[in-house]
Parts: structure tokens; sequence; C-alpha cells
């Protein structure tokens, strides 16, 4: 039977205003793979961050038992002394050095008081063949996608001889194959005796690869399910981190399309901003009905964000060709003011970077694409401001102490939801939507969704991108499938499967391959 590596007792962790763990105790066996599951807010992070020492000790109550030893961690040093090293979601690196500088940054190998880097670069070369990316030492971290420098993150932490490796939401940003092939290292270093523990809301995953799942639920310790004891199912697992049965993922409803109304994208033709003669976009046509919700699937890569962008204002490539139409009249578009005006609306993917002012207020967050709206002569009417975004906080459920907390200080849920109704306040015909529900708990997902089908009922036009194909074939009426820059098949909800959308990516791809042989 495994040793007991790690045990947290009774931990208790206070903010201004609000308890952010109550009490939370769990343990972690040696050499398992231990997953924390919860809604946004929960409390998982936060935890996370007691342990290794973001939060010193002292800002809490409670004890860290450590390989057997109470522990004290002061900071980050102390805790990775004794092989505990956390990845946060946002991933540490430096993007303009190179992938061996960033391995053995704060950690560099010396050789009488210099560096020596025929070492360094012969030991990062020695990690990363260990985490299976086969790359140059050499390489930028920018010349690199993100599943790659999830991979860095973990040599880096293999070469600090790490006994507990702590993941946070490490597959958000991944493609299936990058998430498959993290997982299956996770498994095989757990093989080579590192115990982990994973944070994640994607419960397929976490069924995979955990040994045991710890459930917290507003900032309390629920339960822990242990495999080959305990009965596992994603809806047990739900019903702990929501406190109720969620046997409908997707809320009922029932559309109202309005046939004779349109928003049309026709002969679509994007070009590499960085390319002048590389086509990213190439011939899209798609159309979408008032009250009508159309899905956009595709693999990562497919160039979806890049058709959103582009048509939102032209605020993605170059030599941009093809018209719009909505209710038949022809609109032109040449910037974000242009298309703000036209009743376009584009909610990223990327709500930290450039959704959200992460450092400002929910007031200024929600105002800030529409200041016409609560300004009088330039000048910001407070009054109106307040009103106006106390009206959306109510209307989006966004849960907040008031108007004045910062975003950055609210879960993911709640900062989706604020991306949305900064939006939404800018009052928009048609709702661009990518990856609306990336990095958020079901519980979360579910009100997002709601919110969605009470815009379409409003008859807005929205345009769904998202790389979950069952959250695609729960919400939406119809699928386009988009595959290197083009529209290769148009599903309707009553036939539309996931082999189905697979197929069209594949026949496309190997269309592609034909025509080249």
């Amino acid at each position: 039977m495994p040793n007991q590596l790690l045990e947290m007792k009774n931990i208790t962790k206070l903010f201004p205003g609000i308890k952010a763990l109550d009490n939370v105790s769990f343990s972690v066996q040696e050499h398992h793979i231990h997953a924390l599951v919860g809604e946004n807010g929960a409390g998982k992070s936060t935890l996370m961050n007691v342990l290794s020492g973001i939060y010193k000790y002292g800002t809490y109550s409670g004890d860290i038992v450590f390989n057997g030893k109470v522990c004290k961690f002061k900071n980050v040093s102390d805790s990775e002394k004794e092989g505990i090293v956390i990845i946060h979601q946002e991933l540490a690196l430096i993007p303009n050095l190179s992938i061996a500088e960033n391995v053995f940054l704060g950690n560099e190998r010396l050789s009488k008081r210099s560096i020596d880097w025929n070492k360094t670069h012969q030991q990062t070369m020695t990690l990363l063949n260990k985490v299976g990316l086969s790359i140059s030492t050499f390489t930028l971290i920018k010349d690199i996608g993100v599943g790659k420098q999830q991979l860095v993150e973990i040599a880096k932490a293999l070469s600090k001889d790490v006994k507990l490796l702590i993941l946070d939401e490490p597959t958000a940003a991944l493609n299936d194959e990058e998430a498959n092939k993290l997982l299956e290292l996770l498994l095989r270093l757990k093989q080579e005796g590192i115990t982990s523990i994973i944070i994640s809301h994607k419960l397929h995953e976490v069924l995979k690869v955990a040994n045991e799942i710890t459930i917290i639920r507003d900032g309390k310790t629920i339960e822990t399910l242990v495999e080959n004891i305990d009965e596992i199912t994603e809806d047990r697992i739900v019903k702990g981190m929501v406190g109720r049965d969620m046997l409908h993922r997707f809320p009922k409803r029932e559309p109202k399309i309005d046939d004779r109304k349109l928003f049309e994208v026709k002969n679509w033709m994007v070009y590499d901003p960085l390319d002048a003669e590389k086509i990213v976009i190439k011939n899209v046509n798609i159309n979408i009905k008032k009250g009508e919700i159309i899905g956009l699937a595709g693999l990562m890569g497919a160039g979806r964000t890049e058709f959103a962008k582009s048509v939102f204002g032209k605020s993605y490539g170059s030599k941009i060709s093809g018209d719009i139409y909505k209710n038949g009249k022809k609109i032109k578009i040449h910037s974000v003011g242009d298309a703000i005006k036209n009743g376009l609306a584009y909610v990223t993917e990327d709500r930290k970077t450039e959704g959200l002012i992460m450092i400002h207020d929910i007031k200024t967050n929600l105002t800030l694409s529409s200041l016409d709206k609560v300004s009088r002569h330039q000048v910001i009417n407070d009054n109106i401001e307040i009103r106006e975004c106390e009206k959306l906080r109510e209307n989006f459920q966004i849960k907040a102490s008031n108007l004045q907390q910062t975003v950055g200080n609210l879960s993911g849920g709640n900062q989706q939801k604020v991306a949305l109704g900064k939006w939404i306040f800018s009052q928009p015909d048609v709702l661009i939507l990518d990856e609306p529900t990336r990095g958020i708990d079901v519980g979360a997902k579910f009100e997002i969704y709601t919110i969605i089908n009470n815009l379409s009922r409003q008859g807005k036009f929205i345009l769904f991108i998202s790389s979950e194909l069952t959250e695609l074939l729960g919400m939406c009426d119809r699928i386009y499938v988009m595959n290197e820059g083009k529209i290769v098949g148009e599903v309707d909800k009553e036939q539309a499967s996931q082999e189905m959308i697979m197929k069209c990516i594949i026949e496309s791809s190997k269309e592609k391959v034909d025509a080249k042989y």
C-alpha cells in the first residue's frame, strides 16, 4: 500500500469579506495522481497556493504535513526545496529566452560563478527527452505552441528534483492530441516515482488518470473518491461540485428562428498578416438566421478564430475580401469601431489578455465597449454607469461583493460573465462567441449557456465557436465544420454527431492529400 506523501489538515484562508477555504483537509498518496475538482471559486487554486508557499505560513490556519514533516513555507523557494513544484494555468515562461534558459532560470548550472552553457543545454536536452519533446534547446519560447510550452514547464519542474508536481488546468489551452500526450506523460512520471496533483474541469481527463479525486465546494471538502473502492462517475463528481444533480448539461431551448432575417458572410478571403502570399481563410460562406445559434467546429488551427476576428472589424489578417450582409443590406466594416456601430460583438477566447482589463474593476470593464452610453459631453456620468452596471450584474448573476471588485479577483466563470456583459451593453445584433466556456466549470457553463439561450430568444444572430463537440451538439441549431481555412461541411442539429463532424474534417484532409499526389 502506498505511503502518504502529503496531508493538508484543517486549512482555513480568509480574504477581506470572504472565507476562501473553510477547514479543508485532504491527503495525497505517494506515486499517485490526485485530482482536485470543483466549480470556479471553490478554492482549488487557493489551496494549492497555500501548499506551494505563494500564501506564506501565518496567512492561513491549519497544517501542511509533507514527507512526515510539518512545513511552514514562507515563499515558493521553501516549497521547491522540499520538492513541491506548481505549474500555473498561465505559464511562467519568458518568450524571448530559449528553452534551455527558461528551464534553468533561477536554477542555473554554474561553473566558477558563471553559467556553464554546455551543461545547461546538455541537461535541458536530457529533460526534454524525458518529457517527450524533440526540439532544439536553443529554440525561443515564443516560437513554439502552447502544448510544447506546457512540456517545457514540466521539464523545468523536473530540473528541481520534484517529488510532488501540481498542475493547474494543464490542458485548458491544448487540443485533444496535445492533452492526451500530456496525460500519458503524467502516467509515465507516476511510474517513475513522481506524485502529481491535477486541477481540471475536464472530468473525462480526470477519470482517465486520477487514483483519487477530491471534490471541493464553497471552500469546503465534500468528499474524496478512491479508485477501485468508490463508484466514480462524471455525474457523481458533478453533483458533488454543484451540490445538485445535473441530469441535463444544457438548458432546454425552443428556438424562435426568423428565416426572413439573415446575417451573411460571402466569399470571405483572408491572407496571413505576416505572409502576403499565404491564404488563411479561403472563400468562406456562412449565414445565420435571427434567433439561431450557429456552431463553428474544427480542430485547432482550422482558422475559426482567424475568421471571427477578420469579420469583426478586420482585427486579424491582410488583403481581406468578401461581403457582409445584415437583413439583406450590405454593410461596410473596416475597423472594430465600424463593427460595433453595425451591431457586431466579438467575445474573445482569451478573456485575460484580450477580453478584460484584469487590474480594473467590474464597472470599468462592463462599460468599456460603449462609453458613449454612460457619458455626456465625453464625461462619464457615474450615476448612469452604476445604474446600468447594476442591471447587468443582476441579469448575468455576476457573483461579487460590489461593482468596485477587481475583475482579476473573480472566478473564471464570473470573469466570463463580465466579458459577455461588456458586449451585451453595446446592444449588438450579431454575437460572435469564441470559446465562451473555456476554463470554467460545469455549473458556470450551464449559467453561460442559459445566458446565450436568452440572447437567442431576444432575436440575436449568434455564432458559437467551440473546441468541445459535445457543447456544439448541445447548444447549436446548425453547425459549420471548418478545416484548413475552409468550410468543409454543414450539418443540422437533428443529423449532427461527433462522428459526422470528424468525418467532414478527415475527408477534407484526405481530398487535399489525394489532390497533391
